[in-house]
């Protein structure tokens, strides 16, 4: 496919990379030129120097005759802009980010009237994943496929453990939830699509498919349930934590917020009337301590600065190490040193917009039948979990799980058949209208019967 991506940001260069890998025809526009000499060096794509709302830049890159149009500047308006512009030019579809909380309300109405395909809110989508990782404590980060019903859920693997050393055949016999688990991370680089042999070892993140209750039910029994979250206490004042807060709020959950700028303080104490705001620097531990954080029960670092985010939260998780901890991270530079610090749960905003556009773009390349539902990227993007729709007349329907020529490092986690959640074994079959989530290494599925390896049917 021809996309066009304009602004070279974050997220737009992440966007840049993972769209090339899958093999789309990139090009990127940017007013200035020194983001776009690093892309064209880091990724061989092609890079326009110019105002991307201008119709000249726009037919520069290509985009009347482009498939996609992704505008990602650091301007809601303009984006809107880039986008009304392109469909005026031709490109077939258009996705803006828009991040102003005052825009929220009217977000189907603008994208209605403005012919979008998509808008999306980095900030909402990352806060969104850190609501729902704070309903299960006991996960690292939690997933979600099937409208709601189906769950993926990451936790480390604690040393003394009862899982400790076992074959993943053998949790049948030590709990009564039924899951599957797809991935397990193990030290700064290996990522396992694990067979029933694999064993488990302290301090591997083991991801895994279940509902909510037989989830729940997995960490009681496992003796790895932490306590429910009440008293939250969130350091940094910006959107994602408006987002978050609101959410928290609407939950019944205590809620306070640390921000060192106090206009902003009063900005959120009329938003946010139920919050308690604190002005205050949260890298402080004399402010941390008269917050209350000894009796909070989840503590979430979101300032704009990945230093004081990754110093507040090792302060935290090692002074109380019963509070869940939440970080916010906005580089993706240093992976592997990031990977090994106990940062709890680690999110990224650029992340969960490019989930979305990922998403999107895998279900323009498809039917609508056999179209991508849900993507969620695992283990800093080494895998994927997918959740298909499964089509009358597709090659997997029918025929018994085993049966199937499965390409490796492929597991089907479980089958959603209208609301009823089947953790597969090899005699059950897939059919028709039931949606499939399938969790692999082998990244860049469009379909459900990309599954098969047919080189070896």
């Amino acid at each position: 496919m021809q996309i066009v991506i304009v602004g070279d940001g974050k997220i737009g260069s992440t966007l840049a990379e993972q769209l090339s890998r899958e093999g789309h025809d990139i090009t990127i526009i940017d007013r200035s030129g020194a983001p776009l000499q690093q892309t064209a060096e880091d990724l061989d794509i092609l890079c326009v120097e110019g105002n991307g709302a201008t119709c000249a830049t726009q037919k520069e890159a290509g985009v009347d005759n482009a498939d996609l149009l992704i505008a990602v500047t650091a301007s809601d308006e303009l984006n809107l802009l880039c986008c009304l512009v392109a469909k005026k030019l031709g490109a077939a579809h258009t996705i803006a980010r828009v991040r102003n909380p005052e825009y929220l309300s009217s977000l189907s109405l603008i994208t209605d009237d403005l012919g979008l395909s998509l808008c999306v809110n980095p900030e909402l989508a990352c806060a969104n994943e850190i609501a729902r990782s704070l309903r299960i404590p006991t996960a690292i980060k939690t997933d979600t496929f099937a409208k709601g019903h189906v769950e993926l859920l990451k936790f480390r693997l604690p040393e003394g453990s009862i899982l400790e050393g076992r074959a993943l055949m053998e949790l049948p016999a030590l709990v009564r939830a039924k899951l599957l688990v797809c991935v397990v991370e193990r030290g700064e680089r290996e990522v396992y699509i694990p067979s029933g042999q694999f064993r488990l070892a302290a301090g591997d993140r083991v991801s895994f498919v279940a509902s909510l209750r037989d989830a729940q039910a997995f960490f009681r029994q496992t003796r790895l349930a932490a306590s429910p979250i009440r008293q939250v206490i969130l350091v940094g004042g910006g959107r994602i934590a408006y987002y978050l807060a609101r959410q928290l709020l609407d939950s019944g959950l205590g809620v306070k917020i640390i921000e060192s700028n106090y206009a902003r303080c009063e900005e959120l104490s009329v938003l946010l009337p139920k919050a308690t705001i604190l002005h205050g620097d949260g890298t402080n531990e004399t402010v941390l301590l008269e917050s209350g954080i000894e009796t909070a029960d989840a503590f979430a670092a979101l300032t704009g600065i990945d230093e004081e985010n990754i110093l507040m939260s090792l302060y935290v998780r090692k002074t109380w190490p019963k509070v869940k901890v939440v970080t916010k991270l906005i580089r993706h530079s240093f992976q592997n040193i990031i990977g090994a610090m106990d940062l709890g749960s680690v999110y990224n905003p650029r992340y969960s917009a490019s989930n979305q556009i990922c998403r999107y773009v895998r279900a323009m390349q498809t039917s609508e039948d056999s179209a991508v539902e849900t993507l969620y990227k695992l283990a800093g993007g080494r895998a994927e979990a997918l959740e298909f729709r499964a089509a009358k007349g597709s090659a997997v329907c029918g025929a018994p799980l085993q049966s199937l020529q499965l390409k490796k490092n492929l597991l089907i986690g479980c089958i959603n058949r209208g609301g009823r959640i089947l953790i597969p074994s090899g005699s059950d079959t897939i059919a028709p209208g039931d949606t499939v989530v399938v969790v692999t290494t082998v990244t860049g599925l469009k379909a459900l019967d990309d599954i098969l390896d047919k080189r070896r049917g």
